[in-house]
This record gives C-alpha cells, structure tokens and sequence, in this order.
C-alpha cells in the first residue's frame, strides 16, 4: 500500500510546475510591456470598476469572444483577473483565436509588484 504513495510525488511535482509556470514572470512582464502589450481584465465590470490597473481594458471573460476584433492581433496580450483563474481561461480564448503572444499576468494587482 505504501509503495504507491511513491508514484504520486512526480505526480505532484509535475503538477507544481505546471501551476507555477501558468502566470507570466516579471522578465517576461518587462519584455511585453516594452513590447507594447495590451492588458486585457476579464473581471466583470462592477470588479473593474471598483478597482482596476489604469492601463487595462475591461473585457468580461464572457464577452471575451464576441469581442476579439477591439483587440490588436500584433500586439502582445497580457491577461488578468482577480485571482488567475479568469484570466487562464482568457489566455485559452485568445490562443484558440490565434492571438500568437499571449501571457496570463494572474491578478491584475500583479502587474504593481512586478514592475516595483
């Protein structure tokens, strides 16, 4: 019974870097900004309006696929929520859609630390 315990650790660990590798990191944040990289909320908008980054542009997850033609296909596009959940779906919108840079920032208080 124990022995099996032990299959589930590259389990585990696997499963750790995948979740840790889901959010972009501050180098890649820095590149994609200097890149002109649109940031893109996809909280609802009572969440964005109560508190949002200056430079993101609201779009309900929801909303996200019937309103793929605001965004530029050329740019980089970063995506954030309240918490990462949202805005990993978001990514998979995007990529499915064909945007080719697309990075899941995770929280949109995220990008403040980041660039600190």
């Amino acid at each position: 019974m124990m022995g099996r315990w032990i299959y589930l650790i590259p389990v585990a660990v696997l499963v750790y870097l995948w979740w840790s590798r889901r959010s972009a990191s501050a180098g890649d944040l820095k590149l994609l900004l200097a890149q002109g990289a649109q940031i893109v909320d996809v909280r609802t908008k009572a969440e964005f309006q109560s508190a949002a980054h200056p430079k993101a542009r609201n779009i309900p997850l929801h909303e996200l696929e019937t309103r793929l033609k605001e965004l530029d296909r050329n740019r980089p596009v970063l995506v954030c929520c309240e918490s990462g959940s949202r805005s990993s779906a978001g990514m998979a919108i995007l990529k499915k859609a064909g945007f080719a840079e697309v990075a899941n920032l995770g929280s949109w208080r995220r990008i403040h630390s980041l660039l600190a």
